[in-house]
């Protein structure tokens, strides 16, 4: 039922929000003036306030319907609609403060309007999270579902199957295949949903189906067959989503453009490409760094003492490292190793029984204390406190003919930590491993994503037991 109603579903959206905000208004009202918990100077009546709610929950409704909260939210990350309500509520209170004071409204108390505030943010996100969870857990029991037929049974509409069973909280189901050519075999047969017949039945199989959504896996020299596939798609009233036969070099999150008036596919627009997202980050960076090394001095003087009486030579080691838009740079850690002879070249990996550490050396790599200097290289604007991690000139020109991708790293600055290394990626780890997790984190950065990642490394705890 749910399925065939997701306009009255979007109008019960709709209507919750507005009751949740009224909620948060009683609420901030209840806290500021009758809890007698904060100071208070003749309020204006609850009416008025009130009054202000209903226009505030008008406004916000009306936003979010043009910045397409609303729409259905199935395929979406709750990161996501996390930010769009964010913004939506931004919007309206600024939208609303100009209104007040167009009307020369000037009474209402701030800090009742800071309580609001922050009474129907944490009230919004936590009903929805709420509710998209409880969606997600009957869609894995097979309730609300959704019915695709899938065009094309070669590799990539297999591939496609493949993806969707790994996705039970989608809530969605593949009802079979059409293919022009192919059959199945014996072990395709029991592993595959069956082809059902050729793309020119299409029609009819939209009509004796409940289909939903029609997935166009097609290879590139079936493309004279799109206008009439996505035709019978759109007078069935089915949507259409078609797969690019060349996805694999498409980001996992491809951002469509125009450019002279024809759509285009940007193959690598990343989130960090965005100057408000750009400074959002550097912003966080400089306060987490500074706030850890405020943190972590007394560590910081204990490591240093440590070193310097272990080993003759250089507390901090200045190692080379390439990070954004390839530049180099000096990446500083505290010296685990003994001093490098001169003219000797560093381009060799570290081993179990590396005759080159020192005794606290190994203490301070195992435990990752000697990466610690490199806050200063993040309040240098070198790093990032999270990233994907830098590596020496030698390695980069070797792995960038050898990995695909490789190089996609270093369109953001390199990290203390990372996705990859959050994930147990790191030290004598899989390079390719570790540049399919730095891709993602580019693809789908958030600062969300990067306080994840940051309480993931602390709840790992810091010793690398692939540190040499």
């Amino acid at each position: 039922m749910i399925r065939r109603n997701q306009r009255f579903l979007t109008q019960i959206y709709m209507v919750a929000d507005f009751l949740v905000i009224q909620m948060s208004f009683l609420a901030a009202w209840w806290l500021k003036f009758k809890s007698g918990w904060m100071h208070f100077v003749n309020p204006l009546p609850v009416e008025s306030y009130a009054y202000w709610s209903l226009i505030y929950g008008g406004i916000s409704v009306m936003i979010g319907i043009v910045l397409s909260l609303y729409l259905p939210k199935r395929k979406k990350r709750f990161v996501d609609e996390f930010l769009k309500i964010f913004q939506v509520h931004i919007m309206s209170i600024f939208f609303l403060l100009g209104l007040m004071f167009f009307v020369k409204e000037i009474d209402i108390s701030r800090a009742y309007l800071a309580l609001y505030m922050g009474f129907l943010l944490l009230s919004i996100m936590l009903y929805r999270y709420v509710v998209k969870t409880m969606l997600k857990s009957l869609r894995e029991k097979g309730f609300n579902r959704q019915y695709v037929l899938i065009l094309g049974a070669g590799t990539l509409g297999k591939r496609f199957y493949n993806n969707l069973e790994q996705y039970p909280e989608l809530g969605y189901e593949a009802i079979g295949f059409l293919d022009d050519y192919l059959t199945w075999d014996g072990i395709e047969e029991h592993r595959y949903k069956p082809i059902l017949g050729t793309v020119d039945q299409l029609s009819g199989m939209l009509e004796m189906l409940p289909v939903d959504e029609v997935i166009l896996a097609l290879p590139l020299d079936a493309h004279s067959k799109y206008p009439s596939i996505i035709a019978a798609c759109e007078k069935a009233g089915v949507r259409t989503l078609i797969i690019p036969d060349f996805f694999d070099y498409l980001p996992a999150r491809p951002y469509f453009d125009n450019f002279a008036g024809m759509p285009m596919i940007n193959v690598r627009d990343i989130p960090l490409d965005m100057a408000g997202n750009k400074m959002a980050k550097r912003l966080f960076d400089i306060i987490f760094s500074l706030f850890a090394i405020i943190m972590m001095s007394p560590v910081m003087l204990f490591v240093a003492l440590g070193v310097r009486l272990t080993s003759a030579g250089a507390v901090i080691f200045k190692q080379e490292r390439v990070g954004l838009n390839r530049r180099s740079f000096m990446m500083y850690k505290f010296r685990s190793m003994k001093m490098q002879q001169d003219g000797e070249e560093d381009t060799g990996w570290s081993t179990p029984e590396d005759p080159r550490r020192t005794r606290f050396g190994t203490f301070i790599r195992k435990t990752s204390l000697d990466e610690l200097p490199q806050f200063f290289n993040v309040l240098m604007g070198q790093m990032s406190v999270v990233g994907p991690r830098p590596e020496r000139p030698f390695y980069v020109q070797q792995f960038r003919g050898e990995i695909p991708k490789y190089m996609v790293k270093h369109h953001v600055r390199p990290g203390i930590t990372g996705w990859a290394q959050s994930n147990g990626l790191r030290g004598d780890t899989s390079i390719e491993d570790r540049i399919k997790h730095d891709i993602f984190y580019i693809e789908n950065w958030s600062l969300l994503f990067d306080i994840r990642i940051i309480f993931k490394t602390i709840r790992n705890g810091f010793k690398n037991n692939n540190a040499y």
